[in-house]
C-alpha cells in the first residue's frame, strides 16, 4: 500500500460534520423527505449534533450509504467540505 493510500485508508468521515447531509440534492426518498431533498438544505435525518440519524438504518438511502469520505473532496474541515461538495453539485446540476 502507498504512503497516500495508507494516508487515506486512516482518515475517515469526521462526526459532526454533516457536509454530505447538507451540500448536496439527494432525489432518492429520505424518510420524512419523500421527494428527496435539494442541494443547501439540512436533511431532517440530521440530527442537532451533525449525525445521520439513519446511518447502520436499511431506511437510509443507497446513494446516503455509497457517499464516503475522500480527503479530495472533504477537504481539511467542514467548511472547506461544504464548499467543495455545493461546487461539485453546482457542476452536476442540469
Amino acid at each position: 500500500m502507498s504512503q497516500q493510500a495508507s494516508a487515506d485508508a486512516a482518515e475517515s468521515c469526521r462526526p459532526g460534520c454533516g457536509a454530505c447531509c447538507i451540500a448536496p440534492s439527494i432525489s432518492s426518498p429520505i424518510p420524512g423527505m419523500p421527494d428527496g431533498k435539494p442541494a443547501g438544505v439540512r436533511c431532517v435525518q440530521l440530527d442537532e449534533h451533525n449525525l445521520c440519524r439513519l446511518f447502520g438504518d436499511p431506511n437510509r438511502p443507497t446513494v446516503c450509504e455509497r457517499f464516503a469520505f475522500d480527503s479530495a473532496l472533504c477537504g481539511e474541515d467542514r467548511t472547506q467540505a461544504l464548499q467543495r461538495i455545493a461546487m461539485l453539485e453546482c457542476g452536476t446540476s442540469s
